[in-house]
């Protein structure tokens, strides 16, 4: 996706979610949404358009082959992981077929929400960053974790050993760089009765950063 030019900022004020895997950035977004704030999944977005949209599933056949789909016509996440996890260059190329479809379907659903009356909204994606969301969201919130508190999350969530959790977390690249370049960070190495207050409070600087005037 070219930087070039920044696009155009959403029909309302908007901040991002995200963090590395285990981080605990959809207990965060689950938080966000509780107070009020409407939440949209860039990944449950993604893989609702790779399942539904004709013309995204000849791209991702196309570069994939019809493995990328079971059956039964269902989007095969598991494969096409494995396909990219090692295969940087092919992983790009999958976001390039993917990102501006799941990017104008955010957009898209940020403008019924103005309509609806919210006055602030929220994009949780794991690739902020990557996906150039950072150009057009007005704020980042980063979730942070100790890796070894992030891989036992991870083993706990998906019955997985540490070793591949780690290649997981390696794979996803530097969250010291990404953490650097959001506006707040929160760090969720407690309890989700700990995290709580720290969401709250980020909000409320979120909320003055982005309604001021």
């Amino acid at each position: 996706m070219s930087r070039s030019a920044a696009p155009p900022r959403p029909a309302l004020p908007t901040f991002g979610i995200t963090g590395g895997i285990g981080s605990g950035k959809s207990a965060v977004a689950a938080i966000i949404e509780r107070a009020g704030i409407p939440v949209c999944s860039a990944d449950q977005v993604a893989r609702s358009l790779s399942a539904s949209d004709p013309a995204l599933r000849r791209k991702i056949t196309a570069l994939l082959g019809p493995q990328a789909y079971r059956v039964d016509g269902s989007y095969d996440r598991a494969f096409v992981a494995s396909q990219i996890f090692s295969d940087r260059a092919l992983q790009r190329s999958l976001e390039e077929v993917v990102h501006p479809a799941t990017d104008k379907a955010i957009r898209d659903q940020l403008r019924e929400w103005k309509k609806a009356g919210h006055p602030i909204a929220a994009v949780e994606a794991a690739l902020v960053f990557e996906a150039g969301m950072d150009r057009w969201l007005q704020a980042v919130l980063f979730v942070d974790a100790p890796e070894e508190v992030r891989v036992a999350r991870v083993m706990q969530r998906d019955g997985v050993d540490a070793e591949s959790v780690r290649r997981r977390i390696a794979a996803q690249g530097s969250q010291k760089q990404h953490r650097g370049r959001s506006t707040i960070v929160i760090e969720n190495d407690g309890t989700l009765k700990d995290l709580g207050p720290r969401v709250q409070f980020a909000l409320s600087i979120l909320r003055t950063m982005l309604l001021k005037g």
